[in-house]
């Protein structure tokens, strides 16, 4: 692997670009069932009907859902919504990590000394940058995840091109950017909890611990971004989620859905499907930081090679 040895030479923005991209769609590939089950579990039990209340218990665990999916809409269901999750991850994922180190610098002035605050600032700029270019694929991917495929439900939507067309026909093209308030409140704080962490984290080892910039010192920071992310953000990702899926009219905004989930299910329910998300952020961050690390060096080898 080219990652059992620190970088020679810095990858490019271009280079930071692509492999983002292409690492989140891997990272993707690998833990789309667990942020399925995420959602499956963060949806349930919303809604007053005696239907919503009486499946308000379908699902339970991680791997409880899992099972109850593939035994009632067949395996496949696991991987509903893929097709939008990779076009999200190559237009979001390329944005909000392949930008951050560029737009970092750029606070910083090119200094190479950032403070807490430079990153802070780098992890919210790319994060709702990445949303306004990505919130379509956004709405699709957790469209798709929610419906269940059993035979007494009808499909919402057929197929991905589907569910764009059918949304922006019946909510508007608006429809597509359902939900942008939350996402971009929700990405500031995913992106900067998991790259600034990382950043932190990486940094903290490398100067103070014997690890070099390598594949243990990039594992453990990938962990640690996981687990402060999930802590962090599952409150407004359980909102984003019920309000993305939400029926045109079920709550009059953002702050009307977590109101209803508070007076409702109680503050318990902002943090539905955390285990899924924490096994799903954790498992996600080690794949795509570590893939996203080995693919910089590996495009900049093969850059210098060809020179």
């Amino acid at each position: 692997m080219v990652g059992f040895k620190p970088a020679d030479v810095p990858p490019t923005a271009a280079v930071k670009f692509v492999g983002a991209g292409t690492a989140a769609c891997i990272a993707d590939l690998l833990t789309f069932p667990l942020d399925t089950a995420k959602v499956r579990l963060q949806i349930q039990g919303e809604g007053n009907t005696a239907a919503c209340k009486a499946s308000a218990a379908k699902y339970h665990g991680v791997l409880g859902t899992m099972r109850t999916m593939v035994r009632t809409e067949g395996p496949r269901s696991l991987y509903s919504g893929l097709v939008a999750g990779l076009q999200r991850q190559m237009s979001f994922a390329s944005v909000r990590i392949g930008l951050y180190d560029s737009v970092k610098q750029f606070y910083t002035k090119g200094s190479d000394h950032a403070g807490i605050g430079s990153r802070l600032m780098a992890g919210c700029t790319t994060g709702a940058l990445a949303v306004a270019v990505a919130q379509p694929t956004d709405v699709v991917k957790v469209r798709f995840q929610a419906q269940a495929r059993s035979l007494g439900n009808v499909k919402r939507y057929c197929s991905t091109l589907n569910a764009y067309s059918t949304i922006a026909k019946e909510e508007g093209i608006a429809g597509l950017w359902k939900g942008t308030g939350p996402n971009i409140a929700r990405n500031a704080i995913v992106n900067c909890s998991e790259l600034v962490t990382y950043d932190f984290i990486k940094d903290m080892l490398l100067h103070s611990t014997p690890m070099t910039d390598t594949l243990p010192c990039h594992i453990v920071s990938a962990f640690g971004a996981g687990l402060v992310t999930t802590v962090i953000a599952s409150p407004v990702d359980v909102v984003k989620t019920r309000y993305m899926n939400s029926a045109l009219g079920q709550y009059r905004s953002v702050l009307n859905c977590a109101v209803s989930m508070m007076t409702k299910e109680g503050p318990r329910a902002f943090y539905k499907g955390f285990m899924p998300s924490f096994l799903r952020l954790g498992s996600w961050n080690i794949v795509m930081f570590v893939t996203y690390e080995q693919l910089k060096r590996a495009m900049m080898t093969v850059n210098l090679k060809s020179m």
